[in-house]
């Protein structure tokens, strides 16, 4: 009910104290550029706010209006050059120099421009359902006389006041006025921004905060000055004037539309931005175009074939312009038929050079259809029925999350099969980004006997299985019956059940379980029902922490506006007490930062607690606080050694004076409305967080995800080179490496890092300048070094790994390809400490200097550069929210899937296309010089040898079905074999099946057969007699004689190309060829006008002659025998990788483990990573000579 406030319930709260308003001089920035929006609260009509014209809050995200649909949309279908260059031939067929009629011209490119457009049409229909869903929900509007009624969320103005009930979503962007809880803070889920489902808290100005009732609005006014309309989710400068008083306003009080309110009852809210001028429709930004690079190859083609076009229409063009000026000599013609003497211009040998030009334009017009017309929609037909194979294969279904691999574009499927590097993310990709807290040091003692998956690689590759650490931990899992808590495997009889007391340091142990329940924006949960506590925190590492310290007897239980309440282990009683820490502060984590501080007062003593990052830490200690520093050091060394992500736990207390200063301080920083804001704050926070004193560090354990190290084995043998981006430590990194099998033992590492003692000892002095310069010329000449040493080397491996200090330099334009020469010469490539920009500029420089196809893989809002970088994009739907997910072309669940994503449908896909887009051509020239022969041999007569409308038809019906089946079925081997045999993937690596030399091949296929098929029937007919009764055949049965051989032959050139026959492509293979018969039938049984030199021919003239059938069988045996014997030959002493393995499949080998061993060796080098070639290297150490491919 309106007039009930919602109270404070156990463990709801989560907030941090209220800032006071800033001076006057904080808010400069307010009315300039940038700044310069005026929202009136409640007075949406008045003319101040009318006069502003702001955006109304209808969102539209078609492309299309009725309107504009057919202009708008054609004009996107001739922007292709194919498209124009067939509408241009479309209206040319008007003039009476077109060789056929126009009608027979529009038709094909009318049903391909139709399809493009029905397919537009269809998917904006659904946007514009979408649209009208969304603009006609319903929201409580306040009408100004203290009430709020239902209204529809388009009508909304900027200044309205509403009311949001709990489980809807927001309608505009908000300021948040108040809530049903008494502290005017609410909840809400931002899952449709940024894919997080952990929840956001939200708090009101406290000036507004009391503002609970519906009627409270009836006289509500306020003046709010904010920020300009922008795409930052995460910032907003503005503040509000209610009553003279005027107050700044934050992140922490704008709702954003989309996002929705949750454990809240309900909200009133004020409208700032609507519509398109929302934050979350100004994020809706199309990702960068991505186009792949045969789709580029297959339009240089496209330009090469109007070349040739241009070409053979010029050459017919002069051989008619001299044979039309020889042909009249006095009352002599040479072609008498032609009636050169009373010829108008087209034949008149008075004006040769005229009709030359006639000529060329006709040749233009009939030369046309060696460019094949229905290319680019039959490809992209084919790229959405593959994306549904890709999405509905069950062997990338992962059913603990119930998500399947989902393809977000269709464009890049073939680039799948081409990838030459892969860049992947660790945390969340590789690993499972779930954190499991399981040790940790304190006062110089380390606690924790847990064994994480990575000391057990160490140990194996060091060659001591661990077996008496194994059973201890054994035994202590028997001892255990408690059921296994998640986040929490931690294993240490010296701190837990309270046994911490008894320790030589009790009162540290307090102090650092204290930090763990209390340093954290988490925020608790108890069910009233079990007693059970459970937290929603912003990341993995934070929930474990909370988890680690309820665990060892600190539970943090409730947090209000502005404390924490804990239930702790009094060293003194051994009893649980209840202790409330007072918040005043709290500094919040992000990456410039690496920490995280909160300021509390408890027992009238401030304190710092604070945790973050040992780059950042370690050099924030007092004299007084590096007691357990250097064995602290030793431990978190270990720990990183382990794989192990760590932070370190540090303390300070403040006098009231310096907590007095650097409040004033941090609330004027806080509260200033400029872009310095952030670095005001940081400059605050500098002032408290110094001189710390140290506790010990803490050590999660992130696993390996299943089957990684088995899946980077197969990318490796296929040949694709990884590398790991990571903002880990580097010990952590390489330890990772060694555990996924993309380090292994023997392989020399090039190590490029600034932790030196020279420049360790410049940054003591702190002068910028030299740090630069001498922290360059170090990078340089580590990589000089590396450089020197892979050359100085013969078959050996060489992994590359970099600090992020050192890739910061490394990156710089003059050191960029230094860099990545040696980064390409080394088998593995670790980045270690890398910023999201740097990952994306790896990526860039990668794919820009290699000119190889690139692919990224990453699970977290800081991948989303490097997946928008890389030719290919692939997101993890893990725990980390959805916003990589939201920015890329494909989406799987667990890392392992890319094995079969890349291997399995990524060759399968560049074959398909690479084999469909050569058969287009090559049916399309057969077809197309059939014409030109007939031209030759007709002296240019600019007479086409087929009907208007078989000319018209071949492309749409004929020969379109047999190469959209190849498209979407073909396989040359199994998806079985594709696993078994990972060197298979290198025919796309290395672009065999559409380099130019393939094309072309096709393309003099196609002229060979159109050769063979035109003389071939030309002498067949033209010597004898055709008919019963003794006549010769004349053009209307050469041209259907000739046309049924070109159909003929080109759909069994597709079944002699194909691998993989299913019924589908034999009904669309062999249907074609009937569909002709029946076509040829249909059509010569109209009347003669439509049917013109088609009529009856079939029937009267076709069918009832034997020549007409053994010409055919004798012309298809004919034109397809080269072909037959180029790929006999070729398959017996020249097989390409998928030859031998379909070899390999009919020898009956393939269930020969040592002979497919054999076979699968050749496809490791000695810089080859993996598990496989790790083993090779230790039992038959690799040589390029003895693995070289043939």
């Amino acid at each position: 009910m309106p007039g009930r406030r919602k109270k404070i319930r156990f463990s709801k709260i989560y907030t941090f104290k209220c800032k006071t308003a800033a001076a006057k001089d904080d808010h400069l920035h307010i009315g300039g550029p940038g700044f310069s929006r005026v929202v009136f609260c409640n007075e949406p009509a008045s003319f101040e706010a009318t006069s502003r014209n702001y955006a109304d809050n209808y969102v539209k995200t078609t492309k299309y209006s009725p309107a504009t649909f057919v202009p708008k949309s054609l004009f996107e279908q001739f922007r292709r050059v194919a498209n124009f260059f067939f509408l241009v031939t479309a209206i040319v067929s008007f003039t009476p120099i077109a060789p056929y009629s126009a009608a027979s011209s529009i038709l094909p490119l009318s049903i391909v421009i139709g399809a493009t457009m029905l397919k537009e049409g269809v998917e904006d229909y659904r946007r514009k359902k979408q649209d009208d869903e969304v603009n006609g929900r319903k929201v409580n509007m306040h009408q100004g006389d203290g009430s709020f009624k239902l209204c529809i969320w388009k009508e909304l103005r900027v200044g309205d006041v509403v009311k949001v009930q709990k489980d809807e979503f927001f309608p505009a962007d908000l300021l948040l006025l108040s809530s049903s809880y008494d502290d005017a803070i609410c909840y809400v889920e931002t899952m449709n921004l940024d894919g997080e489902t952990n929840l956001k808290l939200k708090q009101s100005p406290e000036v507004t905060s009391s503002l609970h009732e519906d009627s409270s609005y009836k006289n509500f006014k306020a003046t709010i000055k904010c920020e300009d309309p922008n795409a930052s989710l995460y910032t907003f400068v503005g503040s509000m004037e209610v009553e003279e008083e005027k107050v700044p306003l934050s992140p922490q009080q704008l709702l954003l539309r989309d996002s929705k309110l949750r454990n809240t009852e309900f909200v009133y809210g004020a409208v700032v931005f609507t519509g398109h001028e929302t934050k979350v429709i100004q994020n809706s930004t199309a990702p960068p175009s991505k186009r792949s690079n045969i789709e580029r190859k297959m339009d240089k083609i496209i330009y090469f074939l109007f070349g040739v076009l241009f070409l053979i229409a010029s050459v017919g063009s002069i051989v008619f312009g001299i044979v039309t000026k020889d042909d009249l000599h006095g009352d002599r013609m040479k072609r008498w038929y032609l009636r050169p003497d009373k010829a108008e211009i087209f034949f008149d040998p008075e004006r040769a050079p005229e009709a030359a030009m006639y000529h060329f334009l006709t040749a233009i017009l009939l030369y046309t259809y060696l460019i094949p017309i229905s290319l680019y929609v039959s490809i992209e037909v084919v790229k959405v029925l593959q994306c549904v194979f890709i999405n509905q294969d069950i062997d990338m279904y992962h059913e603990e999350t119930d998500k399947p691999a989902y393809a977000r574009t269709s464009n890049l499927n073939e680039e799948l099969g081409q990838i030459h590097t892969i860049l992947s993310d660790k945390t969340g990709t590789l690993t499972c980004n779930s954190m499991e807290f399981i040790k940790c040091s304190i006062a110089g003692t380390a606690y924790g006997r847990g064994v994480t998956e990575v000391e057990r690689a160490m140990a194996k590759r060091l060659g001591s299985p661990l077996d008496g650490i194994k059973d201890q931990k054994k035994d202590m899992e028997n001892k255990n019956t408690k059921p296994r808590i998640k986040g929490f495997n931690f294993e240490d009889e010296r701190i837990m059940n309270g046994n911490w007391v008894r320790e030589p340091h009790p009162l540290i142990i307090q102090g650092f379980l204290r930090l763990l329940a209390i340093c954290h924006t988490a925020i608790p949960d108890k069910d009233e029902d079990t007693g059970n506590v459970t937290y929603e925190a912003e990341s993995p590492d934070e929930a474990a922490f909370v988890i680690a310290a309820l665990q060892l007897g600190f539970e943090f239980y409730q947090r209000t506006q502005t404390t924490v309440s804990l239930i702790e282990l009094d060293p003194d009683t051994h009893e649980k007490v209840q202790r409330d820490y007072d918040i005043l502060n709290v500094l919040e984590f992000n990456s410039t930062r690496k920490r995280m501080s909160v300021i509390l007062k408890y027992e009238g003593k401030f304190l710092l607690l604070c945790k973050g990052a040992d780059s950042v830490m370690f050099e924030r200690l007092g004299k007084n606080g590096r007691e357990f520093e250097e064995i602290t050091r030793e431990h978190v060394d270990e720990y990183a050694d382990a794989g192990l992500r760590t932070l370190i736990l540090a303390y300070r207390e403040l006098t009231e004076e310096e907590y007095k200063d650097f409040n004033e301080k941090f609330k004027a920083a806080a509260n200033a409305v400029s872009e310095d804001r952030d670095t005001m704050i940081n400059e605050a926070t500098e002032l408290v967080e110094k001189d710390l004193v140290l506790i010990g560090a803490t050590a999660v354990e992130d696993k390996l995800q299943q089957g990684v190290p088995e899946c980077i084995d197969k990318l490796a043998q296929a040949g694709i080179k990884i590398w790991v981006l990571t903002g880990d430590k580097m010990e952590t990194a390489i330890n990772i490496g060694f555990a996924c099998s993309l380090l292994r033992q023997g392989m020399k590492q090039i190590t490029i890092t600034l932790e030196t003692p020279e420049i360790k000892q410049l940054e003591k002095v702190g002068e910028k300048g030299p740090i630069a310069q001498a922290s360059k010329k170090s990078v340089m000449q580590q990589i000089s070094e590396g450089k020197d040493l892979i050359a100085s080397s013969k078959n050996e491996a060489f992994a590359l790994i970099i600090d992020g200090k050192s890739l910061a330099y490394a990156l710089e334009d003059d050191l960029k390809k230094m860099f990545l020469d040696l980064a390409v010469e080394c088998s593995s490539v670790i980045c270690c400490r890398s910023s999201p920009k740097q990952k994306a500029l790896v990526t860039r420089l990668v794919k820009e200097e290699t000119k190889k196809t690139t692919l990224a893989i990453g699970d977290g809002a800081n991948d989303v550069g490097m997946l928008q970088e890389a030719d290919i994009g692939i997101g993890i739907s893990g725990v980390e929210g959805m916003q990589a997910v939201m920015s890329s072309d494909i989406a799987i669940a667990q890392f392992k899937y890319l094995e079969r994503l890349l291997l399995v449908h990524g060759h399968w896909c560049y074959r398909r296309i690479s084999s469909m887009i050569c058969y287009f051509f090559y049916k399309n020239i057969t077809f197309g010089f059939t014409l030109f022969c007939y031209e030759a041999y007709t002296t240019f007569s600019g007479q086409a040898a087929y009907n208007d409308w078989f000319l018209s038809l071949y492309n749409v019906f004929f020969t379109s079905l047999p190469v959209l089946a190849l498209g979407v079925f073909d396989q040359d081997v199994s998806a079985r074999f594709c696993l078994k045999f990972p060197l298979l993937y290198q025919e796309g690596v290395q672009n065999v099946l559409f380099s130019w030399r393939r094309i072309i091949g096709w393309m003099f296929n196609g002229v060979c057969t159109a050769i063979i098929i035109f003389f071939l029937c030309i002498r067949a007919l033209e010597p004898q007699a055709f008919k019963k009764d003794g006549k010769t055949a004349d053009m209307d049965v050469m041209g259907p004689t000739l046309y049924t051989c070109v159909v003929w032959v080109v759909n069994c050139q597709m079944a002699v190309s194909i691998s993989y026959f299913t019924l589908i492509q034999h009904i669309f293979i062999w249907g074609g060829i009937c569909l002709w018969y029946f076509f040829l039938l249909a059509y010569g049984a109209l009347s003669p006008t439509i049917s013109t030199t088609a009529y009856k021919v079939f029937i009267e003239a076709l069918a009832p002659s034997a020549s007409y059938w053994l010409i055919t069988l004798c012309v298809v045996i004919a034109a397809l025998t080269p072909y037959f014997s180029y790929k006999s030959l070729q398959m017996q002493f020249f097989p390409m990788y998928h030859g031998m393995i379909q070899w390999i499949r009919h020898d009956g080998q393939s269930e020969d483990t040592e002979y497919c061993n054999l076979v699968r060796q050749r496809s490791i080098r000695h810089t080859t990573v993996g598990i496989m070639a790790r083993s090779l290297a230790r039992t038959n150490p690799l040589t390029g000579s003895t693995h070289r491919r043939r």
